[in-house]
């Protein structure tokens, strides 16, 4: 039986947790839950059904596993990964995988904080002490291949997204910090997760939700890129007995 993820349909806390369910080669599906948009950003979507779902904390993202049920994204990627023991072997590596992953919370919190605040006001206070954050994070991972050491665990996923959320907020960012670079493209270039980002099950975006100030938009250049190809069909809009749209262009 396929696992079921289910999510607002945004990439946030769920993105590591679809990346590990990629790499382990886990059967999943998703649910998917739509904020309403501006002024109001209707939730009850979510809201209606939370109670209804036997969960003691009930939550989202969540994560169904038969009869296993599962909040907390940090617990989920958990679960995940010691079933394929992807949480560090040496007391070593598990002792950094429990600092990295509170670690990149925090890191995640105070990025959360400056997309759904007052982003303008803010943002250049957050760019100032950006460098300082991310030289922690370089030096944290050092020459090691993956954060933990020489085998990739679940804080990996974790700080893969925040690494590229965050070169996508400042292209520039990680011009100074070469081996954060190269552990980025190292994970691309994981078999299962390369396959992935190339499929449309994909989500490059969006980041965050709509009622946030940055990262709150699809990107339109796949569906461009669509309109350009040889797929997308202009013509006929309608069958050959209809007396509007039944010809080719």
């Amino acid at each position: 039986m396929a696992m079921k993820l289910a999510y607002w349909d945004i990439r946030g806390l769920a993105q590591p947790i679809r990346l590990l369910l990629e790499y382990t080669g886990t059967k999943y599906e998703e649910k998917f839950y739509s904020c309403g948009d501006a002024p109001n950003y209707d939730k009850s979507c979510w809201f209606n059904e939370k109670e209804k779902l036997g969960m003691d904390f009930p939550n989202l993202p969540y994560l169904e596993d038969g009869d296993t049920k599962v909040v907390q994204s940090n617990a989920i990627l958990r679960y995940i990964a010691r079933k394929h023991n992807l949480c560090g072997e040496t007391e070593e590596e598990q002792m950094r995988v429990d600092i990295l992953e509170n670690q990149a919370m925090d890191f995640r919190n105070g990025f959360v904080q400056l997309c759904y605040g007052d982003f303008d006001k803010s943002k250049s206070c957050y760019t100032d002490k950006l460098p300082g954050t991310l030289k922690q994070f370089s030096d944290f991972l050092g020459d090691r291949k993956w954060f933990a050491g020489d085998k990739i665990t679940f804080v990996d996923f974790i700080m893969y997204e925040l690494l590229d959320q965050h070169r996508m907020f400042d292209p520039a960012c990680l011009d100074d910090y070469k081996n954060l670079r190269c552990f980025l493209d190292r994970f691309e270039s994981l078999e299962k997760i390369a396959e992935y980002m190339k499929s449309n099950k994909f989500m490059k975006t969006p980041v965050n939700s709509k009622m946030a100030k940055w990262g709150n938009k699809k990107d339109l250049k796949k569906m461009a890129e669509y309109m350009k190809s040889g797929k997308f069909m202009k013509t006929p809009v309608n069958n050959k007995m209809a007396k509007w749209g039944n010809k080719k262009e």
